[in-house]
């Protein structure tokens, strides 16, 4: 079951570059109130305020029964492996733009190819932040790419360090807690773009670091909108469920992709010495493994335990400052 949340909530202008204006009235505090709407799907919660404004734009969306893929969706885990396995992929062609940030790491951005002719300059941006080990070539971002450019949304794809078939030109991927790379992605989009307004929506992983960046920005974030999908928020009580029973078969999986990606750019972490554990991280049976003998060491964490307790965007949520749409899957989480 999906629960979607609102917050904190302020009043949503379309015109073009014009920032919500921040009152007392629309600013979360420590004694928010949480509305349940009784009209609508009892999951739904509003903080913040603004109820009314947000409200009437997913009014329609929020009255529409979910209907449950046929046959397969009676448990969870079926669903899921049978999307990740037999869903059809959309075909989308392309245009890769590689960017070198600050520490002289790369990311790539993957725009639509063509979509700069067609669309007006004041077309509205969607940066896409894919999950752990995901990327453009992934179909969830694939369906979410499609769906927004027919509605005539010029769309790109952030993939991290290594993910998408990105380059790694440093001995560091990415982490929960880094937001630097998203930091310049988000300039570097706003700047090519200056007369669009910019949105951003991340699944997981990718979700996670979009709140940190959220709250990291506050007030002067450029984004006028973001949506949060699966989000682990905690990364402690994530790493616990994905110990649990079937959910291991999701860490495992996960784990073999990494650890491929890893393998892929191993020569750069040659002799590297330190702390790093480069045997765990190639060889790693679970993300922990991975992030035990790679990640906390390159983010300077003490242990695992550690960058796992600083490293969720739990804490950095009540700091967001733009309209938030928080939707998640109960009972299972998903990287």
């Amino acid at each position: 079951m999906a629960k979607p949340t609102l917050g904190p909530a302020f009043s949503i202008s379309l015109s073009r570059h014009t920032r919500p204006l921040l009152t007392a009235c629309h600013v979360a505090t420590p004694t928010t109130t949480k509305i349940t709407m009784p009209d609508h799907h009892p999951s739904l919660e509003v903080i913040g305020g603004a109820r009314d404004r947000f409200l009437l734009a997913l009014h329609s969306t929020l009255r529409q029964p979910y209907n449950p893929f046929p046959l397969i969706a009676w448990n969870r885990h079926v669903e899921t492996i049978f999307a990740a396995v037999f869903r059809f992929v959309p075909h989308v062609r392309l245009r890769r733009e590689c960017l070198r940030v600050k520490d002289g790491g790369s990311v790539a951005l993957d725009w639509i190819s063509g979509d700069e002719l067609p669309l007006p300059p004041d077309s509205p941006i969607l940066i896409l932040m894919p999950g752990l080990t995901g990327g453009s070539q992934d179909s969830y971002v694939r369906y979410m790419l499609t769906k927004a450019k027919s509605k005539g949304w010029r769309v790109v794809v952030f993939n991290s360090r290594g993910c998408g078939h990105s380059p790694v030109t440093t001995p560091q991927f990415y982490s929960a807690s880094f937001v630097g790379d998203t930091c310049e992605v988000v300039e570097h989009v706003g700047a090519r773009y200056p007369e669009a307004n910019l949105y951003a929506a991340g699944w997981s992983l990718g979700a996670n670091i979009l709140v940190r960046y959220l709250g990291h920005e506050s007030h002067t974030c450029p984004l006028f909108g973001a949506v949060s999908l699966c989000n682990p928020f905690n990364l402690v009580i994530a790493d616990e469920e994905l110990h649990k029973g079937f959910n291991n078969v999701y860490d495992k999986a996960l784990a073999r992709s990494i650890c491929k990606i890893f393998k892929n750019h191993a020569l750069l972490f040659e002799d590297i010495g330190g702390e790093f554990n480069i045997p765990l991280a190639s060889n790693g049976k679970s993300v922990r493994d991975f992030d035990e003998g790679l990640t906390r060491v390159s983010f300077g964490f003490k242990s695992v335990d550690e960058y796992y307790s600083n490293c969720g965007s739990c804490d950095s949520i009540k700091h967001v400052q733009i309209p938030l749409l928080c939707i998640q899957v109960i009972y299972l989480y998903r990287f």
